[in-house]
């Protein structure tokens, strides 16, 4: 099988790439946001909170949930959301570093 077009860069760089992607979507932000200031949340929360559907949401949050950013548990009928902050430190770090990387250079 040959090489796929990810295998030409560094694990770094898809990793920073892929959590790029999963955050370049602005409800993914809000719900992140949403988050990190009610520090944990029912799905049907965000419903009421950002005005997209239910299937909308879910979308959104199974997103976050792959890339490890969120974490779910159930209660009940329902799902409650939290930040899962092993992961999100490990992220800050690795987009912290990928950012200041150009503070030591020169550039044109």
């Amino acid at each position: 099988m040959g090489l796929t077009k990810t295998d030409l860069f560094t694990e770094e760089q898809n990793e920073i790439a892929n959590m790029a992607k999963v955050l370049a979507h602005p409800a993914r932000i809000a719900i992140l946001q949403y988050l990190i200031k009610s520090e944990q949340c029912i799905n049907s929360h965000l419903v009421d909170e950002l005005g997209l559907a239910q299937a909308t949401i879910s979308q959104h949050l199974k997103e976050l949930k792959n890339i490890g950013l969120i974490q779910g548990n159930i209660e009940g009928k329902a799902m409650n959301y939290c930040i899962n902050t092993e992961n999100w430190n490990a992220f800050k770090n690795a987009l912290g570093f990928f950012f200041e990387s150009i503070e030591t250079k020169k550039c044109c």
